[in-house]
């Protein structure tokens, strides 16, 4: 990463102005790019693209690899004759402010098929399914038999093939989660040969599912061109995109059914131990993020392959990679697969240098920043070190009062990353109305301000800081309160879901960022 002083805003695409319920990498897309461009913004940073999972977290991917295709923009596939306008005229009343997942996946996979049927397979299409073989094969063939076995469940339902699931795993197994495994499709509670991965059995799916696994592979086909797109509008722009990768993957993902042996699992396929933080800043009970842990043995012997085709992966969507909980690749808090919270764990070493080393070989120029957020040992310190990555700083963790606090401005050295908030905070306004009166005033002091917009102070702030990057949400250019907070660790419902309207981008806003990056040199 070059050390230009650049500043930009943080904004997922679900969060995009639609008319069909969630952001598209439409013609929203390219508006909020013309917004940065306004403002002299350099940076668009996004959370993890993928297709989300349970709790419409993107954080809980089904694939590391693949894209949400819920972004697709369905008036790019009208001009594309893939849709009538028709098509596409009775649209529900969905809401502006807030995705309603549900409703939204209901509407546009009715758009998708009836697009899918309008499409013939071109060379285009092809040369993207050769070229994205090593992972799209197993992912369209996992969410063609993920749909087969849901459909399934639903015509057998409390039938004695759920009641002899449960038998098998009441001993590994959260009772509460078992119903979500069973009828929510998860791959170890398939037929024995495909959850094993038997050749002849995985060859009579293909052939029998071989529409919807083409179906899937349109979907991918639709969502990376559109994504292209608008990544190379943003670049012609001089804006990079900063993408994102949770450093550990779902357990109901392709990832995990095609590589088994790269993870942590027991006999039965399931996790011996979980990923999680225990009780921290955000929650009493730790964090109970449930993903699989890996067997780094395995991914050692041959040379750490599936991590340097991620990386890989997206560096050819993003300009900059944001690695989230980047401590564990140094060492995992691990969690027994039974508990209920994060509250009992024990820490494990993780590949720590060698993984990177073993990246660094395949790819010369890494542009990474290492969310090292939270309780941060020596060791993590010196691995975000030794591979020159940022580090990340958050100045609503700044004004407790303390000496030596390291999200002060004055204690940051210039290789990192400052933020208002992230996603896991809440929106500048939301903070200070909600944190204590001794923080407040030591805001007010501390930048000689009256408080009355703290969401710009803490901008200026940032952007005015030595560090090299400066990134906001939107949220806080917008100045909203803590209905607009995109997520609240530890808490499973109402997340993900903040949506803005196209008429909140006020041109004053621009300008006011075009002036602060102006004034400060960014």
């Amino acid at each position: 990463m070059d050390n230009m002083r650049k500043c930009g805003i943080l904004l997922h695409p679900t969060s995009l102005p639609s008319a069909y319920g969630i952001g598209d990498l439409g013609k929203g897309a390219l508006d909020f790019i013309d917004f940065l461009h306004r403002g002299n913004q350099k940076i668009w940073q996004t959370l993890p693209i993928g297709p989300t999972s349970f709790g419409d977290s993107p954080y809980q991917s089904f694939s590391a690899f693949a894209g949400n295709f819920y972004l697709i923009s369905p008036d790019i596939l009208v001009t594309e004759g893939l849709l009538c306008q028709k098509d596409v005229l009775n649209i529900p009343n969905f809401s502006t402010t807030k995705v309603e997942y549900g409703n939204v996946i209901d509407y546009k996979t009715k758009l998708f098929k009836q697009a899918f049927s309008n499409f013939k397979p071109n060379k285009a299409f092809k040369t993207f399914c050769t070229e994205n073989e090593f992972w799209l094969e197993d992912y369209s063939l996992f969410s063609a038999l993920k749909d087969y076995y849901i459909e399934k469940r639903q015509l057998e339902y409390e039938s004695k093939e759920f009641k002899a699931f449960c038998s098998k795993t009441k001993s590994i197994m959260p009772e509460n989660l078992q119903k979500d495994y069973y009828y929510g499709g998860v791959w170890s509670t398939w037929d024995k040969d495909l959850v094993s991965r038997v050749p002849a059995a995985l060859k009579a799916m293909r052939t029998q599912l071989s529409k919807p696994i083409e179906y899937y592979k349109f979907l991918q086909y639709k969502f990376f061109q559109q994504w292209t797109a608008v990544k190379t509008y943003a670049n012609n722009n001089q804006i990079e995109i900063i993408g994102d990768i949770p450093i550990f993957v779902a357990y109901d993902s392709s990832d995990v059914w095609a590589n088994q042996h790269l993870f942590k699992l027991n006999s039965k396929s399931f996790p011996t131990e979980v990923a999680g933080v225990p009780p921290d800043y955000f929650s009493q009970t730790g964090q109970l993020w449930g993903n699989p842990l890996y067997n780094w043995t395995e991914h050692k012997k041959d040379g750490y392959s599936w991590w340097i085709n991620r990386i890989k992966s997206l560096l050819s969507n993003a300009d900059i990679i944001r690695i989230d909980h980047f401590r564990g690749f140094e060492s995992n808090y691990c969690i027994p697969f039974q508990n209920d919270d994060a509250t009992v764990g024990t820490w494990k070493k993780g590949p720590g240098k060698k993984l990177f080393d073993a990246i660094k070989k395949e790819i010369s120029i890494l542009p990474i920043i290492a969310e090292d957020l939270g309780v941060i040992t020596p060791e993590v310190i010196m691995l975000r070190e030794s591979i020159k990555s940022p580090g990340m700083k958050i100045l609503q963790f700044a004004f407790d009062n303390s000496e030596n606090n390291t999200y002060l401005p004055h204690n940051f050295e210039k290789n990192c990353v400052v933020y208002t908030g992230t996603h896991d905070n809440d929106t500048s306004i939301g903070w200070y109305n909600s944190t204590s009166d001794d923080c407040r005033d030591y805001f007010r002091r501390y930048m000689n301000t009256d408080g009355a917009s703290p969401q710009w102070d803490l901008i200026r702030l940032a952007i005015a800081s030595c560090a090299n990057i400066a990134i906001y949400p939107l949220q806080d250019v917008l100045g909203l309160d803590e209905s607009a907070r995109m997520n609240t660790p530890g808490i499973m419902a109402n997340n993900w879901q903040w949506r803005f309207t196209s008429s909140m981008l006020k041109e004053e806003y621009s300008q006011n960022l075009f002036y602060l990056s102006k004034v400060f040199r960014r």
